[in-house]
């Protein structure tokens, strides 16, 4: 298979199936054009013009007022794009960098970046043979682009750094040889435009989405699980109280529910309680407010993958070239920082339910044990779920509120989309694992609740569940029925 990079707007559901492909890239005849088109203009300027333009004939940051001789332009790019390799801490996951490296491509595509035909068809070689740049998670300040982790995936152009190829961490300039590929020589303004742009934030916000839309989904099916094995009450997610506040995520998820719930013998029988406790009665406004959250995040998020962040611009049609400030990722910072916030909302209240499922209420075992005092049962496994809970509290302070002066303050205030993308990354991992602490917990209330059926919908999650993990009912070792829960809900 075989995808064209071109203008045509990308989705994030579109881009969540082609990265679990094995697809080719290759640019339309459109792109190429746009590309030339481009680069033939820049380099008219340069020619034509001795009036500085930022970047291409002068220096970067606070340096922008030092002008650079014409025979110094290649030296230029490769210094930049040597000295603002400075990334430290982990190490970005390959299927992020992956991600990363595409959409470099498509901002590239479109022409407004003065690049060369000869650079992007590199990039796109390197992401065709399955050549992934090493890059590092520290060191953006999310504006003037994402410059450190772009240098890291620029190093390998240019025969330098480290890549994963055929399931390795290898040099660089080991795998251009395998591969017959001459170092790249970067001309005036290609260097500034692969290390300008948000394109890490991106690659986080992508991988992010893609999974954050399971994370909503899933959630849906285990608090359905969990309202059976609770003995819990339907009312709640009745259409009529979605009519009368109407917010399309309560509406969504109170729909979602139902139909979860149908043909449930346990949420037709009569209860003994009048109502539920909030974290089963407020499911639709607690769900639905993070779905809604997640839907103006995509929506954010589409519009960026498919800009051009780099700077300066180049505008043909119009014959100017703009020093501006697309490179900014506040509009992704904040957004980030939102969704960490409904994110480990969808993980607070799950773990309220753990909680409830193993209080010995409602005819349930204490701690969901088949044997109380001789077995701890469920005891432990709700004390993890409130230490990740209490740690995505941690993680859901908010990145975009800050900022630090830099490049002698000519960068003077920046988003940190970066650190609200890693960190949001993080959440999305802690809310798997308490979603799937939750599920194990409600399968085994279920098996306390045998002579009622819940719904075929459920059986069908609980049937997946316990393929991997079984009824406990002497106590084991738990980290293994834990993980093995989290994989079976979550399986990347």
């Amino acid at each position: 298979m075989t995808h064209e990079i071109s203008n045509k707007r990308l989705t994030i559901d579109y881009l969540g199936s082609l990265f679990m492909s094995s697809s080719k890239l290759n640019l339309s005849r459109e792109s190429q054009s746009q590309i030339v088109q481009g680069r033939i203009y820049l380099e008219e300027k340069i020619k034509s013009s001795d009036s500085p333009i930022y970047g291409i004939n002068t220096g970067f940051g606070s340096l922008y007022n030092i002008s650079i001789s014409a025979e110094n332009l290649e030296k230029l790019q490769y210094n930049l794009i040597v000295s603002h390799a400075c990334g430290m801490g982990d190490l970005v996951p390959v299927e992020i960098a992956r991600m990363i490296l595409f959409l470099k491509i498509q901002s590239l595509s479109y022409g407004h970046s003065g690049v060369t035909l000869e650079v992007v068809n590199r990039l796109i070689d390197m992401y065709n043979e399955g050549v992934m740049p090493v890059i590092y998670t520290q060191g953006s300040l999310g504006a003037s682009g994402d410059l450190a982790p772009l240098a890291h995936l620029a190093l390998p152009l240019l025969g330098l750094g480290e890549v994963y190829y055929l399931g390795k961490r290898m040099s660089a300039s080991e795998v251009l040889e395998k591969l017959n590929w001459q170092p790249l020589h970067l001309r005036a303004k290609e260097g500034l435009a692969l290390l300008n742009g948000t394109q890490f934030i991106q690659g986080y916000a992508l991988h992010i989405a893609i999974r954050a839309k399971e994370i909503s989904k899933k959630s849906n099916q285990i608090a359905a699980l969990s309202i059976d094995a609770f003995d819990g009450r339907i009312e709640p997610f009745d259409a009529l109280v979605g009519e009368v506040r109407p917010h399309a995520g309560h509406i969504q998820t109170s729909m979602e529910i139902r139909e979860l719930l149908e043909g449930s013998e346990i949420i037709k029988q009569a209860k003994e309680h009048v109502q539920d406790p909030y974290s089963f009665r407020c499911i639709p406004q607690v769900h639905g407010a993070s779905l809604e959250t997640l839907n103006y995040f995509t929506s954010v998020l589409e519009i960026e993958i498919n800009s051009v962040t780099d700077n300066p611009n180049i505008f043909i049609a119009e014959d100017k070239i703009i020093s501006a400030g697309n490179f900014h990722a506040q509009p992704l910072s904040l957004p980030l920082d939102f969704l960490s916030i409904a994110l480990a909302e969808w993980g607070s209240i799950s773990e309220r339910r753990t909680y409830l499922l193993i209080s010995g209420q409602r005819s349930l075992p204490l701690y969901l044990a088949a044997n109380p005092g001789l077995n701890s049962g469920f005891m432990i496994a709700q004390y993890t779920a409130a230490s990740i809970v209490s740690q995505n509290k941690q993680y859901a302070t908010p990145a975009s509120i800050d900022s630090i002066v830099s490049s002698n303050g000519q960068e003077d205030h920046v988003s940190m989309g970066a650190n609200a993308a890693t960190k949001c990354l993080k959440i999305v991992e802690n809310v798997e694992r308490i979603l799937g602490i939750e599920a194990m917990t409600a399968c085994q209330a279920l098996d306390f609740r045998k002579s009622t059926k819940t719904s075929p919908r459920n059986m069908e999650l609980y049937n997946q569940l316990r393929q991997k993990v079984k009824f406990i009912e002497d106590d084991v070792i738990m980290f293994t029925q834990l993980n093995a829960s989290v994989e079976s809900m979550f399986n990347h």
